[in-house]
């Protein structure tokens, strides 16, 4: 009984460390694409993390929570795509960027690499 606990508070704490850095992260990369990286690895990892933490800690919620994180899977990593897709189309720009492979042109190459 106190090792479900503490494994469940670790994981619990492991999520929500994951959520905190994940936001940090958010507040300090310099483009939308990187922020958009970063926010899909918080939603990822951290709510999988206090998921499954709370699944442990509470296991008549385990199977609700199994369907969540199910879900969470498959939606983040296409919700993600499609906000990038539509800041591209938009013209946002790359900060640092070195090549646009959906544009199909050289971005921020020295002079001597340009064709």
């Amino acid at each position: 009984m106190v090792l479900r606990e503490v494994i469940g508070l670790a994981l619990v704490l492991g999520g929500v460390s994951f959520s905190v850095v994940g936001i940090i992260g958010i507040v300090r990369m310099p483009d939308v694409y990187c922020r958009i990286h970063a926010s899909g690895k918080v939603s990822t990892l951290g709510l999988l993390g206090l998921m499954t933490g709370c699944a442990i800690l509470v296991p008549a919620t385990g199977l609700k929570l199994l369907a969540l994180a199910l879900f969470l899977m498959i939606t983040t990593p296409v919700a993600s795509h499609a906000i990038a897709a539509a800041a591209y189309r938009q013209g946002t720009s790359h900060v640092g960027a070195q090549r646009d492979e959906l544009g199909g042109r050289t971005v921020n190459a020295p002079a001597s690499d340009q064709t």
